[in-house]
């Protein structure tokens, strides 16, 4: 994983691509921002853009292998737990668990027939959806699916038991009850409130069996998964080989998987190049210049792009000198965003282009760019802010100081970080260093970055990347007020009242214009806060073998790893 813009994802559709590349692998070359850039640049694919090599099952053989990297390894198996947000988790438990609802390219969703037979509003006032279940579907201890694992999953996530620690409790919190149907089959969800999003919610569905306690909740998924209910298992997990392989499960009642076995590996983003040139994965991300450069015209490799939900970002926390809204806002106003994401674009075949919303993606409709004044290159006014906060100058080079103090920030780096990764780091340091903000780069175990630095708010900067907040009111948990303990996803701990009110309206408002309105006055309020600088959303730019079906750049799609095999 990355330190600079390693993936973190919500509990939304697909959990973005699974096998998602960091700023890592959007960086420069290691030549930095002053190499030439020879690549030629194309538009970043548009809504609706996917690229898999989509192949019918029939065109697709049975059995073999598909390996691909794993870019950290996965403790925390509960989705629905604050720590099993990592996207790759979520989209592996859902081929293990009950994926509810599958999107399309457009991110339309589309009930699952494995699981459900039908799922619609069949109340408006309130808002009631009714659940028919596949009676073919059972969990692996013989259980069919109820109504008893809807309601076990929204009391554990509405955010008013104890000791549950929850990823997110948008939707959740807006249901009043959950009961059984006409049969045991039939399940009815009845909201307090509307919301608009309702198919994002149980996906995956998890066993009532399997959070029965808060322990449970918490520590019964930790290095394993109790019960599954999909089309694949876990094979093995091998934490001291670091590999995971999951297969298909003989007691699946739907199409069997394609792939005897697909096997994930961990390593970090920089070595998938040589692994994938080595015949030792089959994808690997192409997204910098010395990666495209190297996997471009290998032998027997098709590249693929798509746009997905992910966007790259600048993280500030909220404590010390940066508990100061104005300190903020200082540092997002002395950031030259277009250098940086030329460095970032350097040597890529696809545009990237500046992000002004922390919400929607440019390829969304309903975007619009709010960073205003937040986000514009403007040392000054810059030097200004930071005056008004009381850190005065201190001479060309040096950190200002305020009360003996000098106005010194750390950014957490992975230590895995390639020197690509560096030189846009270095980049903003010399920026800041102009405002009078000095910035030392804070190296970090790999494995660490997240459980130890982000997920706490153990840090001053840091940079990683927030992918699939998809639909939008998934977007809630990334900036809301933390509960206590539960930062939920806003890990830099910032946020405010009325962003949250603005956010919850926008997920309770049916019709999408006025939605958006409400979304959009939201992100103007974030970035106000100074809580991130968005730099770009991030297009997907992947290797995969010649022959692989079903996988590469899914743009809004789920993706299926039941369906990933071997073309014939």
């Amino acid at each position: 994983m990355d330190a600079l813009a390693t993936p973190a994802r919500r509990i939304g559709r697909a959990a973005a691509l699974a096998l998602a590349v960091a700023l890592a692998a959007t960086a420069c070359s290691s030549g930095g921002g002053g190499s030439a850039d020879t690549a030629v640049k194309s538009e970043a694919p548009g809504q609706g853009s996917i690229d898999i090599n989509a192949k019918p099952a029939d065109q697709v053989r049975d059995g073999g292998e598909v390996r691909l990297p794993l870019y950290q390894w996965i403790t925390q198996w509960n989705p629905f737990q604050v720590d099993g947000r990592y996207g790759d988790a979520v989209e592996i438990m859902r081929a293990l668990e009950p994926n509810l609802f599958t999107t399309d390219e457009a991110g339309t969703f589309k009930p699952s027939p494995d699981y459900l037979v039908d799922a619609k509003v069949t109340s408006a006032s309130p808002q009631v959806v009714t659940y028919k279940l596949n009676p073919k579907a059972k969990w692996s201890d013989g259980k069919p699916l109820s109504y008893l694992d809807f309601k076990a999953d929204w009391e554990a996530s509405n955010g008013k038991k104890d000791g549950y620690n929850i990823a997110d409790s948008s939707g959740y919190e807006q249901i009043s009850a959950v009961e059984q149907g006409a049969d045991p089959a039939e399940v009815k969800v009845t909201f307090s409130e509307p919301y608009a999003d309702w198919q994002n919610l149980f996906r995956p569905l998890i066993p009532a069996a399997g959070i029965a306690s808060a322990d449970d909740f918490n520590k019964g998924w930790v290095d394993k998964i109790p019960i599954t209910a999909g089309a694949l298992k876990i094979g093995t997990a091998d934490k001291t080989a670091q590999t995971i392989t999951l297969v298909p499960d003989p007691a699946w009642w739907g199409t069997r998987p394609k792939a005897e076995k697909i096997t994930f590996r961990v390593m970090s983003q920089s070595a998938t190049t040589q692994s994938f040139l080595n015949n030792e994965i089959d994808s690997a991300t192409a997204g910098t210049a010395t990666a495209y450069g190297q996997l471009k015209d290998a032998k027997d490799t098709v590249i693929r792009a798509a746009s997905p939900w992910d966007e790259v970002h600048i993280s500030f926390g909220g404590g010390g000198a940066l508990a100061d809204r104005k300190v903020r806002q200082a540092l997002g106003k002395a950031l030259d965003r277009s250098s940086l994401i030329k460095i970032a674009n350097n040597g890529v075949p696809v545009e990237f282009k500046p992000l002004g919303n922390h919400i929607f993606m440019p390829n969304q409709t309903g975007y619009q760019d709010n960073s205003g004044e937040w986000a514009k290159f403007d040392v000054p006014a810059a030097k200004k802010l930071l005056d008004e906060a009381g850190w005065k100058e201190a001479g060309s080079g040096q950190p200002r100081t305020k009360d003996g103090q000098s106005l010194t920030l750390h950014w957490v780096v992975n230590e895995a970080t390639t020197q690509a990764q560096l030189d846009l780091a270095t980049a903003a340091q010399a920026m800041w260093l102009a405002a009078g903000v000095k910035v030392e780069l804070d190296k970090v175990a790999s494995n660490d970055f997240f459980t130890k630095y982000v997920n706490p708010g153990k840090f001053d900067i840091a940079s990683w990347r927030n992918t699939d907040s998809f639909p939008l009111s998934s977007s809630l948990l990334n900036f809301r007020l933390p509960q206590g303990d539960n930062v939920f996803g806003n890990y830099s701990k910032l946020g405010s009242e009325e962003i949250d009110g603005l956010l919850k309206k926008a997920a309770g408002t049916i019709d999408p214009v006025e939605a958006a309105k409400l979304y959009n006055q939201a992100d103007a309020k974030i970035w106000e806060l100074g809580h991130t600088v968005e730099l770009y959303q991030r297009p997907t730019v992947l290797a995969t073998r010649k022959g692989l079906a079903n996988y590469g750049a899914f743009g809004l799609a789920s993706l299926d790893y039941a369906k990933i095999g071997w073309e014939k």
